[in-house]
């Protein structure tokens, strides 16, 4: 306030015009005040010359003082230095202190950090990807925050990302060594699972297990740990019993043989990552390709059984471990995939069984085949598959079958006719009689009351036919065994089969012995009176049929068997045999025949061919004549048949000679010649050669004939 006073008033006397004045009175008033400053001096000096001398008295004091107070700080410097010594190592100490007390702290905060890096680390070498996993969750999400301020944080969280495909690679690696052991072991699996399956269902183990030999193993080196490099050292070689190596693991479900535990890793590690639909696409891809390899035949299967129990072995194995996968994880493979797979198996395993199947000729082989394919489906029925289009391929089978079985019979037949006497069975002791009987059903009293030695009318080849029929019989039925079938199916199934073996295996078998030239006229008339009684055991093998199937003989939807009219019709074609034969043998005396037809004169009796020829004939037909009574109404008609047809073919051959048309002219010396030769046939054929048959229809064949001899005479 004061200021602005002195700068209004200054700056009034600038602006003014007395300025002057102002400088005057500025210069009084300092002198003014010289004056007053000169007086109160001169009043004062008194009292400045005592202080004056006051100070010089204390610069004395002073100057002592200063002297003992700079021996005192000497002495005090002296005395301080040990004192400053000990403070400087005094701040040393808490300077370090602080230091350690820092470092303690910080170390506090990395140790975890360490620790759970190190951790890591053993479990990546352990190959333990799972904790590690978790452990690399911790570290990042944990551990790290709390050491930012560090350079090695930044690191270790820029190795993570690579530690976590590292996981992922070494657990990709371990599922690709899963899938190649599995691969090898489906076989062992699946062997132990049908194992499994035939003591539940009361079947017979040795239908499972193929023939194996002693090996030894050599097991290839560990793989180098994919994280540290080192290499454990190779096991030693193993020499083992597959077969042993089985039965110790029969024990064990299928499931126990296989650590699954890769499967699971591998998956948890990679839903954990994000990356779960990638690592089930390819597990599926190469289950899938591993189905295809499975289900691929070995080369000739159909030439050994144990490359089929092999196959389906593979083939059971593979399914159970996808049943397992199925069941023990979340979704890595689900209903519909393991449906489809199984019915691309179905297709390729049916279409593989069906060739390989119809190249197969041994009815024992298909018959374990068969097994093999019933216990198939009864193990992986017991795993929740459908087995129905695998249990019609046995149906398919069972066609092939009776065609391999057919193919067998048809030399069993033809040995049993090539070893027969075609003679009729002599037994002299009750011992072989039952046993005839007991192999052929024949109800004979008037045999059962003749003395030993007995004689059957039929010749062995009878009872073995018969018994090879019932043994086919049963071979058929072999084949129905555990297809659940009822009664009623497999007595049809047996009675088509019979019926097809009858009529056209042993129809054709037995056409082929009765067309034989070899055959005489009396092997002919013994496969004729066979005929008769295979004809009768029909009946006999139809019962047979109803007792081991367990169906009603009497029932309307029953097949008859069509052997009666095969035995019928075999039956007439060796009696046509035995007519064609006997003209054959005429023909043998015809040829021998040499007429002169300009004969002058006869020679009195007849012709020596005509006289062998009758006599042939009446041994033949006497052949007839001296068989048993048991036989008489079991030939009564053949002969007769064959001596009508004998006096018609001679008639016949007779009239040939007389209508020759390179016969230009006749003799009656001739004619009465040929006449001789006929009036010898005609008392051939009045002489009743078959008994009963005296009626003159014999005689009347040689009717025509003797017309032409008399048109002469006319």
């Amino acid at each position: 306030m004061i200021s602005i006073c002195f700068m209004s008033s200054f700056r009034a006397v600038y602006e003014g015009k007395e300025l002057s004045k102002f400088r005057i009175r500025l210069d009084d008033k300092i002198r003014n005040h010289d004056r007053e400053i000169e007086r109160m001096c001169n009043f004062h000096y008194q009292g400045f010359i005592d202080s004056i001398r006051e100070l010089l008295t204390v610069r004395q004091d002073a100057a002592k003082l200063k002297d003992e107070v700079q021996q005192v700080d000497q002495h005090l410097q002296e005395s301080c230095v040990p004192l400053m010594t000990k403070g400087e190592e005094l701040v040393k100490c808490r300077r370090i202190q602080g230091n350690i007390a820092t470092a303690v702290e910080s170390l506090n905060l990395c140790l975890p950090v360490l620790e759970m890096y190190r951790k890591l680390q053993e479990q990546m070498t352990s190959r333990r990807f799972y904790p590690a996993l978790k452990t690399l969750e911790q570290l990042e999400h944990t551990y790290l925050p709390r050491v930012n301020s560090h350079w090695f944080a930044q690191t270790m969280a820029d190795d993570i990302p690579k530690q976590r495909e590292s996981i992922k690679e070494a657990s990709m690696s371990d599922l690709k060594d899963f899938l190649e052991n599995i691969r090898k072991h489906s076989g062992k699996i699946g062997e132990v699972a049908m194992l499994h399956a035939a003591e539940q269902n009361n079947m017979d183990p040795a239908i499972v297990k193929a023939t194996r030999k002693k090996i030894k193993k050599r097991r290839a080196p560990p793989p180098p740990n994919p994280f540290t490099g080192e290499v454990d050292a190779p096991p030693p070689p193993v020499i083992q019993d597959e077969e042993d190596e089985i039965e110790d693991s029969a024990e064990l479900s299928a499931q126990d043989l296989i650590d699954f535990s890769p499967v699971y890793r591998c998956l948890h590690i990679y839903s954990v990552l994000g990356d779960r639909e990638r690592f089930e696409t390819y597990y599926r891809k190469q289950r899938w390709k591993q189905a295809r390899l499975s289900l691929q035949p070995p080369s000739n299967m159909h030439e050994s059984l144990d490359s089929f129990k092999r196959y389906f072995h593979d083939i059971v194995g593979f399914f159970v471990v996808e049943d397992h996968i199925l069941n023990t994880t979340q979704g890595l493979v689900n209903r519909a995939y393991i449906d489809e797979l199984w019915e691309m198996a179905v297709s390729k395993l049916a279409a593989s069984l069906r060739t390989n199947t119809v190249q197969c000729k041994d009815t024992s082989m298909l018959l374990d085949v068969k097994n093999l394919i019933i216990l198939f489906c009864h193990t992986l029925r017991g795993y929740g598959f459908s087995v129905g289009h695998v249990l019609e391929l046995l149906l398919e089978m069972r066609d092939q079958y009776n065609d391999v079985l057919t193919r067998q019979w048809v030399d069993i037949f033809n040995e049993i006719f090539s070893e027969d006497n075609y003679t009729p069975i002599y037994v002299e002791s009750i011992e072989e009689y039952t046993a005839i009987v007991t192999q052929f059903p024949i109800q004979d009293e008037n045999l059962e009351r003749e003395s030993f030695p007995k004689r059957f009318p039929f010749s062995q080849f009878v009872p073995d036919v018969y018994n090879q029929v019932k043994a086919y019989i049963n071979a058929c039925l072999k084949y129905s065994a555990d297809l659940h079938l009822s009664h009623t199916e497999i007595d049809d199934m047996i009675r088509k089969s019979t019926n097809l073996l009858l009529t056209r295996t042993l129809g054709s078998c037995l056409s082929s012995l009765i067309k034989k030239p070899s055959l005489t006229l009396l092997q002919l008339i013994q496969i004729s009176i066979n005929m008769n009684y295979l004809e009768k055991s029909c009946l006999y093998l139809e019962e047979y049929i109803s007792s081991i199937t367990g169906a009603q003989n009497d029932s309307v939807h029953m097949a008859r068997l069509h052997g009666t009219t095969m035995f019928k019709d075999a039956k007439s074609d060796a009696e046509e045999h035995i007519y064609k034969q006997l003209n054959l043998k005429i023909d043998e005396f015809m040829d021998l025949a040499s007429y002169d037809w300009l004969l002058p004169e006869a020679k009195g009796h007849a012709s020596g061919y005509v006289i062998d020829l009758v006599a042939f004939l009446q041994s033949t037909f006497m052949s007839f004549t001296n068989l048993p009574d048991i036989y008489l109404h079991l030939l009564e008609k053949v002969a007769k048949t064959a001596c009508m047809s004998a006096c018609k073919h001679i008639a016949n051959s007779l009239k040939e000679f007389l209508l020759d048309n390179e016969i230009r002219q006749l003799t009656m010396g001739s004619l009465q010649q040929f006449n001789l030769d006929l009036i010898q046939c005609e008392q051939f054929a009045a002489s009743e050669p078959i008994p009963g048959a005296n009626d003159g229809n014999l005689t009347l064949a040689f009717a025509g004939i003797r017309q032409v001899i008399l048109l002469p005479a006319i």
